[in-house]
């Protein structure tokens, strides 16, 4: 029978890399009332968004004033259209981000694998990746 020496160092270091990165449950309970609270307030804004956009549409109907007005009022609805745009793009990501909260991937980064730092997470609930990961892929 031959016997083999382990090293316990060793060991330990394959059991770290084994164990697998996550935030606790209540963590992870803070950062879903963050996106939560992110999430209302944005649904809010793009329902004012949408309103806006509707009514310079009908008052773009009703203007006589000429050329001037009719670009202003386009430049104007085409900002506002791009703001709802953008408002739609975060509120998708944050409800990706919800769901990688229930299926236990939230605050890992993508690129890398490591947790993101909570810091980060609280002020870009939605993000996948650590800075170090995205200062790279620029």
């Amino acid at each position: 029978m031959i016997t083999s020496y382990i090293d316990k160092d060793y060991m330990a270091q394959q059991k770290e890399k084994k164990e697998v990165l996550h935030y606790s449950q209540e963590d992870l309970r803070e950062f879903e009332v963050i996106i939560n609270e992110k999430l209302a307030k944005s649904r809010d804004e793009l329902e004012h968004l949408k309103s806006s956009i509707l009514r310079a549409e009908g008052e773009s109907n009703r203007s006589t004033l000429g050329n001037f007005d009719d670009g202003a009022d386009a430049l104007e609805k085409e900002q506002l259209n791009q703001l709802a745009a953008r408002t739609q793009k975060f509120i998708a990501g944050l409800e990706r981000a919800l769901f990688r909260i229930k299926n236990g991937t939230y605050g890992i980064c993508i690129d890398t694998g490591k947790l993101i730092p909570k810091e980060r997470l609280r002020a870009v609930p939605h993000t996948q990746q650590c800075i170090e990961a995205k200062m790279n892929r620029k």
